[in-house]
């Protein structure tokens, strides 16, 4: 069932030295490319660091000046980048009219697509957002006109882990009123 995969998934910091199969980041990335998207825009764009050299120089990158809170980027396996591609008028518009950035909405969709698909074949992954963006985007050798959003890691997670501390559902949903505070 689905709900089984989504209760599977959180967020994994430490990670099994077992090599991430090919086949099962190319499934990942699959998953993502489905995502909906505003206008099927499909802003996003993802660069796959599984070399350890290429890991190691973009971790150098994007750890710097940066609190150690994310260094278990070191350890994993796999680091996806996802990058937008702005200047799509969709989301300059939505920034204007709405308040609201569609293209960070699409890429959250996109990006929560691969990690429940890395969930489903038994991979961990975690999100990072706070990284030295700019340093690692000289690194990676990348244009002015993208910006890395996120990160996530990839790979076999060390420990089973435990579940995630979650909200009651009657703490979270109303139905037919305002039933918060």
């Amino acid at each position: 069932m689905l709900l089984d995969v989504f209760d599977k998934r959180r967020s994994v910091r430490k990670y099994s030295d077992k090599t991430v199969e090919r086949e099962k980041i190319i499934a990942c990335l699959e998953a993502a490319r489905l995502a909906p998207s505003a206008c099927n825009s499909q802003p996003w764009r993802f660069i796959v660091m599984d070399e350890p050299s290429v890991r190691e120089r973009a971790c150098v990158a994007a750890l710097r000046g940066i609190v150690g809170i994310n260094a278990f980027l070191r350890d994993a396996p796999v680091i996806i980048a996802i990058l937008s591609r702005r200047k799509i008028y969709l989301d300059i518009l939505g920034k204007y009219f709405r308040k609201t950035d569609y293209c960070l909405t699409d890429i959250g969709i996109a990006g929560e697509h691969l990690c429940l698909q890395a969930a489903h074949l038994g991979l961990g992954t975690c999100w990072v957002g706070w990284f030295n963006g700019r340093e690692l985007k000289k690194a990676l050798g990348l244009g002015k006109l993208v910006k890395i959003e996120y990160l996530i890691t990839i790979g076999y997670p060390a420990d089973a882990g435990s579940p995630a501390d979650r909200k009651k559902l009657n703490e979270i949903a109303s139905w037919n009123k305002d039933g918060f505070k």
